[in-house]
């Protein structure tokens, strides 16, 4: 008969109870098929909870073609619209579990970033530090109510792990077509200014 050492029966015993503890979050605050994802919802402008650091959406804009801001830069166009979001991080002394990003519609169709802005992820500066920086998502025009900027932790996260989602102010088919038809012309990618945090 094989005994097992305390500490392997300790480490079993707690992830247990981690699991169960994910479920007991509000079903309204959990992605319907990931139970143990709890989502905090905002809006622009409003500062977010996100594993001890802190996520903001500042502002969005809408616009035809992009920048990167190199010397022989030409603009980049697409038959549909860029969606930049701006933001700010701030890294609290937790790590950051590898945040993707992406744009979901009301439908549930996902935008993911273009690659000119760090792939997929928001950036993060080390403990105590904030970044001021923007991602890009080029976008159908036609589908783009219900607009929600993610901030989802990796896949390597297993056990409870908290999301970030924040409405981008688009609700119906008219604030939409207001929105594109207001785009501007160019959108020039910020390169990401990093700051001691307040």
């Amino acid at each position: 008969m094989k005994l097992y050492r305390p500490a392997t029966v300790v480490i079993g015993i707690m992830f247990v109870l981690i699991g169960g503890l994910s479920r007991l979050a509000a079903p309204d605050q959990v992605y319907d098929d990931e139970t143990n994802r709890v989502v905090v919802s905002g809006t622009i402008g409003e500062t977010l909870d996100y594993n001890g650091s802190t996520v903001t959406v500042q502002r969005v804009k809408f616009a035809r073609a992009y920048l990167t801001g190199g010397s022989d830069d030409k603009p980049v166009q697409s038959n549909g619209i860029f969606v930049a979001v701006e933001y700010d991080t701030v890294r609290g002394t937790p790590e950051v579990p590898y945040p993707s990003t992406q744009l979901v519609t009301d439908d549930g169709t996902v935008y993911a970033p273009i690659s000119e802005t760090w792939g997929s992820r928001i950036d993060f500066a080390e403990p105590g530090f904030g970044v001021t920086s923007a991602i890009v998502f080029e976008v159908n025009p036609t589908n783009v109510n219900g607009l929600t900027f993610q901030v989802r932790t990796g896949p390597l996260f297993t056990v409870l792990t908290q999301d970030v989602a924040v409405d981008l102010g688009v609700p119906d088919e008219k604030v939409a077509k207001q929105l594109i038809d207001a785009a501007a012309p160019e959108y020039l990618i910020p390169h990401g200014v990093q700051r001691v945090a307040s």
